[in-house]
């Protein structure tokens, strides 16, 4: 039966673009290849899989598996190719993939009685066997592939269909036809069970499956109010009398296909697929930003720990990256090389229009702070001079409902010069900018959540209005050194500590009061505000929202008197103290709020270390030696006071607390008491007054009442 046959699957691989660039990422810095996926299943003549990875100098073999009768499994990979009925065809894709293409070189026709060919399917399941892809550097497997192919033979109709279609005449005065559903000339049709070319094996496969109605050629029999249909058997009494008199012409079921006019049919394909115009990205939060030409608009960011050059940028989603690369060369590709058309992206605004990303250069003579030597010192054969590096991307864009306004990106460039081989840690931004406004986000609402910055202020002169600030505490990166630490925000519920390095000559320390003032400008650079916000959503005009911050300084060490290099009361180490109280429940989530904050500087005493090997800071006046300079913060959880204390009595007296003692005697006045939780207390009670009054009843009509009843007739005679 035409158009009757077993559908043949194709496997169509498909992976996030994200997870593919990640596995070439992953291949590369490794140098092996592994095929994308390890696994097929196939129900098609054509499977399509991915090396990734380093392919050079790689080979392919194909060779047919089977499953081992002692163990179960398929054997190890091997190098050494096989015949099969299958072809293998690869294609490159840049210098990081390959594409394998395998196909079955056989026709999936069934065989005829007569077929001596041997290229046709002597059975439906025409293949089902398991086939082993290996990706080979000389004789070696480095990654294999299997494929479980599972192909039926196809079904072909015995008269070919053409494309030919029925006309169907003007059907106003005329009826349509004995069998509405046959459309095709010389074909059998798909559950047109009344087409005269259907054989009766093609009636079998679709007998349960007949389309019903009219259309399908089941036209129902003259009603029964017809005068026509006149029969002696089962006539109703009102037959004679209100039949109704009409002819044939007037079919009810004409009006279910004429609909007025007649439509000439057009030559050609009768099902055509509609070309579909690249839709109109609407941005929403979270969705990937798209550029003109249909790619996904790309920075790099951080993914697993990883620095992915080419990751696509979120609607609204602000990040700050930075990417550490070994220089052993000076670089020639992006991003660290970058050209100004490359940048000048053009980009789907979402609203049916496109923005180009405007970029501006920012050229600086010191990359000292991008720029940090290398423990890899022999890996160089000569001198690094690599001028105009990108070593900062920091991109602004502008939006405005479900679209973007604008993009700005200010691209800096440095120049690297070396004699050994450098790490590099690029910086990469992206800030979303509504108006070319940007509100700083609140650390909750109302409480404080964990993992948010914790607000700090300062009011301005002149002004009543609070200064947003953020407090602060060391963060050292690469050398570790105080000159070129960073800071990093202080987190509420969260403990941290840290600190860089500053390096003290013998010199510095015959100045103290200057090497005290040098180290505690350090220490206030971190915090310079005088308020911190009691919750995460404060009121900057209103001072109920905040709280002093409280400076202490702890005692000093004690005076060592005059001794040569060494300085005391140096406030080496900063510690910030945060008490928090939770006041309430908001949803049933806990509301957190800061009570007090208070900063307290410990002083040591700084003394060059003379013993061991190295003396030359001691004997040398200009030779520094490396001290310690820290910051701390501790949050301190306040208990929530749930009653007035308890006395002396409530604490001691333990007898009759059934809580924490095992004989609970107030559980023996039960039912009357309220200890027992095995049933409510109301059927508890209504049992126990039962109890109580058959005791009383059983009391009066028993022996010992009839006894004191006799006792007093007998005392009052």
């Amino acid at each position: 039966m035409a158009n009757v046959a077993n559908a043949i699957l194709s496997v169509n691989i498909s992976r996030h673009a994200l997870s593919i660039v990640l596995l070439i990422y992953l291949a590369n810095s490794q140098d092996i290849v592994v095929f994308q996926p390890t696994f097929l299943v196939a129900s098609g003549p054509t499977v399509t899989s991915y090396l990734l990875g380093n392919t050079s100098g790689v080979s392919l073999t194909l060779r047919k598996v089977s499953l081992s009768n002692t163990t179960g499994s398929i054997g190890s990979p091997s190098c050494v190719e096989e015949a099969t009925r299958w072809t293998l065809a690869t294609e490159q894709i840049g210098k990081t993939a390959l594409r394998l293409t395998l196909r079955f070189n056989q026709s999936l026709r069934l065989c005829t009685e007569n077929d001596t060919t041997g290229d046709c399917c002597s059975k439906p399941l025409c293949v089902l066997e398991t086939l082993q892809v290996s990706a080979c550097v000389g004789s070696t497997p480095q990654a294999s592939l299997l494929i479980q192919a599972s192909l039926y033979a196809q079904l072909f109709p015995t008269n070919a269909g053409s494309d030919n279609q029925t006309v169907i005449p003007n059907q106003v005065y005329q009826p349509l036809g004995v069998c509405p559903c046959d459309l095709t000339h010389r074909v059998c049709d798909v559950r047109c069970c009344c087409d005269e070319d259907c054989s009766s094996a093609d009636l079998k496969l679709v007998a349960s499956h007949c389309l019903p109605g009219p259309f399908g050629g089941q036209v129902s029999p003259a009603p029964e109010y017809q005068c026509s249909v006149q029969s002696s058997e089962n006539t109703p009494d009102w037959f004679p009398f209100l039949c109704v008199h009409s002819p044939p012409e007037n079919s009810p079921y004409l009006g279910l296909f004429y609909q007025g006019n007649t439509v000439s049919s057009i030559p050609g394909p009768s099902f055509q697929r509609p070309m579909l115009k690249a839709p109109v990205p609407v941005y929403v939060q979270g969705s990937p930003i798209v550029t003109l030409n249909g790619q996904f608009f790309t920075i790099p960011q951080m993914l697993f720990g990883q620095c992915l050059k080419m990751a696509p940028v979120a609607f609204l989603k602000d990040f700050s990256v930075e990417c550490v690369s070994l220089l052993l060369s000076c670089p020639t590709g992006a991003p660290l090389q970058t050209q100004l058309t490359d940048l000048s992206t053009e980009v789907k605004n979402g609203n049916g229009g496109v923005v180009v990303v405007n970029v501006t250069d920012v050229v600086i003579p010191d990359v000292s702070v991008f720029v940090s030597e290398s423990s890899v010192v022999n890996a160089i054969s000569e001198r690094l001079e690599c001028p105009n590096v990108t070593v900062a991307l920091d991109y602004k864009f502008f939006w405005t409902g479900n679209g973007i306004t604008g993009i700005t990106l200010t691209r800096t460039v440095g120049t690297i010069t070396s004699n050994q081989s450098v790490m590099l840690t690029a910086r990469y931004s992206a800030a979303f900018l509504n108006r070319e406004f940007r509100p700083e986000s609140n650390s909750g609402n109302p409480g404080y959540q964990v993992g948010k910055p914790v607000i700090a202020g300062v009011v301005e002169n002149g002004t009543e209005v609070i200064q947003r600030r953020i407090m602060n505490i060391w963060k050292s990166v690469h050398d570790g050194l105080c000159s070129t630490a960073q800071k990093k925000m202080v987190i509420f519920g969260e403990n941290s500590t840290s600190g860089c390095l500053l390096p003290v000559s013998r010199h510095d320390l015959t100045q103290c009061n200057l090497l005290r003032e040098k180290v505690t400008n350090l220490q206030e650079t971190l915090i310079a505000a005088t308020y911190v916000a009691k919750r995460g959503n404060p009121d900057f005009t209103s001072l109920m929202d905040w709280v002093n911050i409280s400076y202490a300084t702890l005692n000093s060490s004690a005076a060592m008197g005059k001794v040569t290099s060494a300085c005391d009361g140096v406030p080496s180490h900063q510690h910030i103290q945060v008490w928090t109280l939770i006041t309430g429940q908001i949803g049933g989530i806990p509301q957190r709020e800061i009570h007090a904050l208070e900063v307290n500087y410990s002083r040591t005493t700084w003394t060059l270390e003379c013993g061991g090997g190295d003396i030359s800071s001691c004997q040398d006046p200009d030779t520094p030696q490396l001290f310690s300079i820290t910051s701390s913060v501790t949050f301190i959880d306040i208990p929530v006071n749930t009653g007035p204390p308890k006395s002396r009595f409530q604490i001691n007296f333990t007898e009759y607390d059934c809580n924490r003692n095992d004989v609970c005697w107030p559980e023996l006045a039960f039912p009357f008491t309220r200890y027992f939780t095995g049933e409510p207390y109301s059927q508890s009670l209504a049992k126990g007054m039962v109890l109580v009054g058959m005791f009383i009843a059983a009391s009066i009509l028993g022996t010992p009442w009839r006894q004191i009843r006799q006792a007093w007739h007998n005392a009052a005679l």
